[in-house]
């Protein structure tokens, strides 16, 4: 890389790193950028979410007052994130590049109506609980434990997004607020990347500049974004997860078809 090409990869690792612990999505900043300075798009990929790892985990520790209280989801729902990594990271260097490009929009555009709808589907729930007397789990049960698992395979393969997907699941299946499922949904893409970046040293090429670009500026990100997200208001933070999901959805679009 030039040092301008270095430049920018830094440069797209904060703005993901930022991104990604608000709403999600970051890997539509880092992965054209890294396409760009000559990288073939799988070793960019899996460069990509190694570095990612990083920031990941730095979002996390900015969220950990979010946290308090939630050990036991956490870790229930990382165990789904692991295996579904694993699987999904698997799949990259398995399948042909076009396996997931055309159902990866139609998610992500699904889970941006899901979380404009999640105020009003989490309390038709509470109501269809209370009817039927059947009580909440406060982990989201086995249905959520399911849908973790499926959407982190797809969070192996590419990541892009998928923190939009987690915040519309458990929004849906937790009573909780948004600010304590996005803390969660933190941890989750963390455990998603650092599986299938495992994965990846063993069985992929890296380039090891840009994981290491992406992981001081993505790191950088994740503080910066957790200073800005915990303040933000649940109908605001809701609109940004909606404004950035359909920017990824379209970005999606483009590379599929363009």
């Amino acid at each position: 890389m030039t040092i301008w090409e270095m430049l920018a990869v830094f440069a797209a690792g904060i703005g993901a790193g930022t991104i990604n612990t608000i709403v999600g999505s970051g890997t539509l900043i880092t992965f054209p950028v890294l396409v760009a300075t000559g990288l073939p798009p799988v070793t960019a990929t899996v460069s990509n979410s190694l570095g990612l790892v990083f920031g990941s985990i730095s979002g996390a520790i900015g969220y950990r007052a979010e946290l308090a209280g939630q050990r036991r989801r956490v870790l229930r729902l990382s165990l789904a994130a692991a295996c579904g990594g694993v699987a999904g990271a698997a799949l990259l260097l398995t399948l042909p590049p076009d396996a997931f490009e055309t159902i990866v929009p139609v998610l992500v555009a699904l889970a941006l109506v899901l979380v404009v709808l999640q105020p009003r589907i989490a309390r038709a729930v509470q109501r269809r609980r209370e009817r039927d007397g059947a009580p909440a789990h406060r982990d989201g049960g086995p249905l959520l434990f399911a849908a973790i698992l499926l959407s982190s395979v797809y969070g192996g393969y590419f990541t892009a997004a998928q923190g939009i997907i987690y915040v519309a699941l458990m929004g849906m299946l937790i009573d909780d607020t948004l600010q304590r499922i996005n803390a969660v949904k933190n941890v989750l893409a963390a455990v998603v990347n650092s599986v299938a970046a495992l994965f990846f040293v063993f069985a992929a090429e890296l380039d090891w500049t840009a994981v290491a670009l992406i992981a001081v500026g993505s790191t950088i990100g994740g503080q910066i974004g957790a200073t800005w997200g915990r303040g933000l208001s649940p109908r605001v933070l809701r609109a940004l997860i909606v404004a950035v999901g359909t920017v990824a959805v379209v970005q999606l679009l483009l590379l599929r078809f363009g």
